[in-house]
């Protein structure tokens, strides 16, 4: 399978969940070394997803990873999660993210904060963990 139909493939099926009529969007960035954005999903309190692009990449290397998220956590100001996911392209790979999102200023409560922490299992490559900070926005409700 060549990497434009990976691509395809995981934005045909984020696409596809993604029409479920009773959950919300996000939009999130994370910094690190290797900088995403991403677009999430959120199915339910406990379950959501999120498509993350690589960012400062040439066209050729984009690299999507699609993750499905479970908040172990799950309180107003805070939550705790675990996903498992992939990624493919310029990376191939299998990632398993840790983290925690919370918001520090009840008035903006769309906006959060977040700390992750990724252990990302590379087919080619050695496994390296992956650390980001970043900021998230909610849509809908």
């Amino acid at each position: 399978m060549t990497r434009y139909v990976k691509i395809l493939f995981l934005f045909g099926f984020f696409s596809i969940i993604s029409f479920h009529g009773f959950s919300q969007w996000s939009v999130s960035y994370y910094s690190s070394s290797l900088s995403k954005v991403g677009v999430g999903y959120e199915f339910s309190e406990r379950f959501h997803s999120e498509l993350r692009l690589y960012s400062n990449t040439t066209f050729e290397n984009i690299t999507p990873e699609f993750v499905l998220g479970y908040n172990v956590v799950n309180e107003d100001k805070h939550k705790i999660y675990l996903g498992l996911g992939g990624n493919v392209n310029y990376f191939n790979g299998l990632v398993l993210p840790f983290g925690v999102r919370f918001t520090p200023v009840e008035s903006l409560n769309r906006f959060s904060l977040h700390i992750e922490v990724q252990p990302t299992f590379y087919f080619e490559r050695d496994v390296i963990i992956q650390s980001a900070w970043g900021i998230r926005y909610r849509f809908g409700k």
